[in-house]
């Protein structure tokens, strides 16, 4: 409902129209148009949508469905509920903005922002088809960018200036996303912890996908955004490999790995990757939170010290133009052309 409150107020003499603001509610019904499905889980969906509006506004935008059956369930409902709470104030360019939660006919949903691009698994499995490896500077430029959002959800404080202590616990290649213009945006926080949101009790159960685990997930313990630090690591390790060091057949196995497998010399078994950046990886990778990395910020201040230290390194422009190749009709020598400095359109 719409209202203004016009009142008169005297100046020198003189009677003035001051109009003063009374909105208090508005009201309107928005429409979504689905026009595909990006995503498709046991659990819910995620649609792309377009967003209509007065004066032929559209907008693009996603659409997270809870299936019916989990709508009803309380604990789950209280949980998609909770992440929706979370990131409605995480407003930053490498984290997937929530606009709306909603409910119809009893199925709840978030209204988030489209990303037109891939996402990070897609990214490092198209090099897999084309049989290259993805450029070690665009390799840490993305976890940079990860760690760039991370580090202003770990600070993030409620409007009593109380930190919010956000653990997003599933930072994995599906969550990152790559937009085709380069930005790298870090998403579904959906078994985050924070103050007064987390639904699941640490210490009974494991938050995560296995492979993807820090130390103190596997083993049970309860975390705190150093734990973010570890998955950084894997993703990154994963990146410049091929593949995770850890992942095993088993859930077990793997947890067992990522408790106790000695970390390699990453030097030895990629070498384009250098000494600077084994000490990245090793001090993310540290299985006692006290000796990783302490804060995203930190993480982020070395993989940018790594890039940019010799001179001018990757940017969002830069990715944008390798993904562009990547995908293009003779991506298969993208990577050597990234190597040569021979991308279309980088110089």
């Amino acid at each position: 409902m719409l209202g203004w409150k016009i009142q008169l107020a005297p100046s020198k003499g003189d009677a003035r129209l001051t109009v003063v603001s009374s909105i208090k509610h508005i009201f309107n019904e928005i429409h979504y148009e689905i026009t595909k499905t990006i995503a498709e889980g046991g659990m819910g969906v995620v649609y792309e949508a377009i967003q209509r509006g007065t004066g032929k506004f559209a907008k693009k935008v996603a659409i997270k469905l809870i299936r019916e059956e989990f709508s009803a369930i309380r604990e789950f409902r209280n949980n998609f509920i909770g992440e929706a709470r979370l990131v409605a104030d995480l407003i930053h360019t490498n984290i997937v903005q929530t606009y709306h939660l909603g409910e119809i006919n009893s199925q709840y949903f978030m209204t988030m922002e489209y990303v037109n691009g891939i996402n990070l698994e897609e990214f490092y499995h198209q090099h897999r088809l084309t049989n290259q490896q993805v450029p070690v500077d665009l390799g840490v430029f993305i976890i940079s960018r990860v760690c760039r959002g991370l580090s202003y959800a770990h600070t993030k404080e409620d409007d009593q200036g109380r930190l919010l202590g956000i653990v997003h616990r599933d930072v994995n290649p599906k969550n990152i996303m790559l937009a085709n213009e380069g930005d790298v945006k870090l998403t579904d926080f959906g078994i985050a912890k924070a103050l007064d949101l987390m639904y699941n009790v640490e210490g009974e159960v494991i938050a995560g996908k296995d492979e993807y685990l820090s130390p103190e997930q596997a083993n049970y313990e309860i975390t705190d955004a150093r734990a973010d630090i570890f998955g950084c690591g894997i993703v990154l390790a994963e990146l410049l490999l091929g593949y995770n060091i850890f992942e095993a057949d088993s859930p077990e196995e793997t947890r067992k790995n990522i408790l106790e497998l000695t970390i390699p010399n990453f030097c030895l078994l990629r070498t384009d990757v250098d000494d600077k950046l084994n000490v990245v990886l090793h001090s993310a990778l540290q299985r006692s939170r006290n000796d990783r990395y302490q804060s995203a910020a930190e993480m982020l201040i070395a993989t940018e010290t790594y890039l940019y230290s010799d001179g001018y390194g990757p940017t969002n422009e830069k990715l944008a133009l390798y993904l562009k190749d990547l995908y293009g009709e003779n991506g298969k020598y993208a990577a050597a052309r990234w190597a040569a400095g021979e991308t279309p359109g980088l110089r």
